[in-house]
């Protein structure tokens, strides 16, 4: 982590509102004291992700993520400390002081800014050359072969790398750039013998964009009959292929409730110009469980537009799976006779492809009906296989519900016996079970299914209480201190929590930012979020944390007793008078409580 004051850190912290922040990236509905949303850091159908105004924390009860509004940027968008500081000082107008980051993140964050204040230059310079004379080619290409008008074109800062292939070499040098730097940004390759040239030259540019609208990277297409046809900057410290999509940066903003996933930059471009702005598509790369997992930060539902010859069928019978094991519906746009979205609307209109999206397949119906037309049904021995073929498929839906509805459309759709196939799905299915364990979550965070140490619920239960109920604090202080939290992280956040009460100042998302990495951010938003129970009355309620006090004493003299050596032997046996008394005053305590609490 770099190094920023405590107290710019929280500065920064306290002027985004967590609630705003992740709620530009989760649909939030309020409920209680609390926010909650599907998370989107594992799969789930029933909101489980829990944000809390007054904490400043979110926390997921299903997973287990946690932390505060920088452990939110560290795992979502996969930004560091630093990149998390920037980001948010950015959207909060403070200034960072570059003195406060080490040299190493200093440096770091230096060859960052270079590559995108490099991509920029590079960008503006594509642009301007493509209204130019030089580029010519490259405008007549977009305008009458592509047809767009100078709008879209503008939208999507399309622009021409010169022909001449060291150009833009010459350019940025001419503007300081070091050879270093340049190599790095992937914009040009350096030659011992050749010297610095351009990685594109005579080809049209598609400038690639991250959310905030930075150029990250650049596609283009060669003009003529070159190859490679399309070529794509390489990976750099600020592209990575895989976690981007090309037209997100527009497709965020939409106000349609679906995305259209394509395999092209056209294919985007001409779906946002005739009003489909909700296109993106992959980079120059197969569908990845990257790019499911950011399409499902804005949307539920894919609708794929692929080209509909054979390689655009395999590639979207391989990016189904992968958008539903995210938990995204999918559906798959038929564009026949027309081979992409481009061919079609130029063709049928925008009109007609919004009818072709209203009777688009249901994604797992099309995965079977390929099936299908890959046997001879005539065939019993091959009916057999294809039927053998669908119960297996039928086994993805873990969901009972889920699986009955697509098992009974299936039966009606190709004449099987829904009771003979329901049999046959369970078959299967049990006969995977007895193969297979429980696969952890994609983002390596498992549900731990076994049952929880009490002791340590106790400790949980007490320092949430303590957060919820700051009025608990005065009254509990000389029977249960810091010390009686056995686990070294509980008894930390415990001291913390203590100070900050002590004080009258008790921030839990500040006492998240005193730890090191997002594992532990995790660990300390759970010790917030631990319910003693569903009470119902205040009576309850206060029985319920006297309990739990008295537990964690009595967890706090069962673990010093095993700790304790022979020589500590009368001071044992003081303490145990001592710890009598305590547990005697925790069992006459009468509790009061503001009934201000909440999460």
């Amino acid at each position: 982590m770099a190094r920023f004051s405590d107290e710019l850190i929280e500065e920064v912290r306290s002027a985004n509102n967590i609630v705003d922040v992740i709620g530009s990236y989760v649909s939030l509905r309020k409920k209680g004291n609390s926010y909650f949303g599907l998370c989107p850091f594992h799969n789930e159908k029933t909101g489980s992700f829990s944000v809390s105004d007054r904490k400043q924390m979110y926390y997921c009860f299903g997973c287990g993520a946690g932390g505060n509004v920088f452990t939110f940027l560290m795992e979502y968008e996969n930004f560091n400390f630093t990149e998390a500081m920037e980001f948010l000082a950015e959207r909060a107008g403070i200034k960072l002081p570059e003195h406060d980051m080490t040299p190493s993140d200093k440096a770091k964050s230096d060859k960052r800014e270079q590559i995108l204040e490099l991509n920029k230059k590079a960008a503006t310079y594509y642009y301007a050359l493509l209204r130019s004379p030089q580029g010519a080619a490259g405008l007549k290409y977009f305008k009458e072969k592509r047809e767009l008008d100078d709008e879209t074109m503008r939208k999507f800062g399309l622009g021409f790398a010169d022909v001449h292939s060291n150009a833009l070499y010459k350019y940025l040098k001419s503007q300081g750039a070091s050879d270093e730097i340049l190599k790095e940004s992937g914009l040009v390759n350096i030659d011992e013998r050749k010297g610095g040239y351009d990685r594109f030259w005579n080809r049209v540019m598609f400038p690639i964009m991250d959310i905030r609208d930075h150029v990250i990277a650049f596609g283009g297409r060669v003009m003529g009959d070159g190859e490679p046809k399309y070529l794509n900057s390489p990976e750099t410290m600020v592209f990575d292929k895989s976690h981007n999509l090309y037209g997100l940066n527009l497709a965020r903003k939409t106000k349609r409730p679906y995305f259209l996933l394509c395999e092209g930059y056209m294919d985007v471009i001409s779906l946002h110009k005739a009003g489909f702005d909700c296109a993106v598509a992959s980079l120059g790369t197969a569908f990845t469980d990257g790019h499911a997992n950011l399409i499902k930060r804005y949307v539920k539902d894919v609708y794929i537009t692929y080209d509909s010859d054979g390689a655009g069928v395999k590639a979207a019978l391989r990016a189904i799976p992968i958008l539903r094991n995210a938990g995204i519906n999918v559906k798959v746009v038929n564009m026949r006779p027309h081979k992409d979205p481009d061919e079609f609307i130029k063709a049928l209109s925008a009109e007609e492809y919004e009818k072709r999206i209203e009777n688009a397949e249901n994604g797992f119906m099309f995965e079977v009906r390929h099936v299908f037309e890959g046997f001879d049904m005539t065939d019993p021995a091959k009916r057999t296989e294809f039927q053998n073929e669908v119960a297996s498929m039928l086994t993805v839906f873990t969901d009972e519900l889920e699986r009955e509805n697509y098992l009974t459309e299936v039966s009606r759709k190709y004449e099987i016996d829904v009771n003979m196939l329901r049999r046959k799905v369970n078959e299967v299915a049990n006969s995977k079970a007895g193969k297979k364990t429980p696969e952890p979550l994609k983002d390596g965070r498992a549900v731990n299914n076994k049952k929880e140490d009490g002791r340590l619920i106790s400790q949980r239960a007490l320092i949430t209480a303590l957060v919820e109920n700051p009025e608990l604090y005065g009254q509990i202080k000389d029977l249960i201190t810091p010390s009686d939290f056995t686990e070294e992280l509980y008894y930390k956040v415990a001291m913390l929590v203590y100070e900050g009460l002590e004080a009258g100042d008790l921030v839990p998302a500040r006492i998240i930012s005193a730890f090191q990495n997002e594992e532990e951010h995790s660990k300390v938003a759970a010790l917030f979020q631990t319910e003693i129970g569903h009470l119902q009355t205040d009576d309850d309620k206060k029985r319920a944390i006297i309990d739990t006090l008295l537990k964690v004493k009595q967890n706090s003299i069962d673990y010093n007793k095993s700790h304790v050596g022979e020589a500590d032997i009368n001071a044992a046996v003081a303490k145990m008078k001592e710890d009598q008394i305590i547990l005697a005053k925790i069992k006459s305590l009468n509790i009061t409580l503001s009934n201000n609490g909440g999460n």
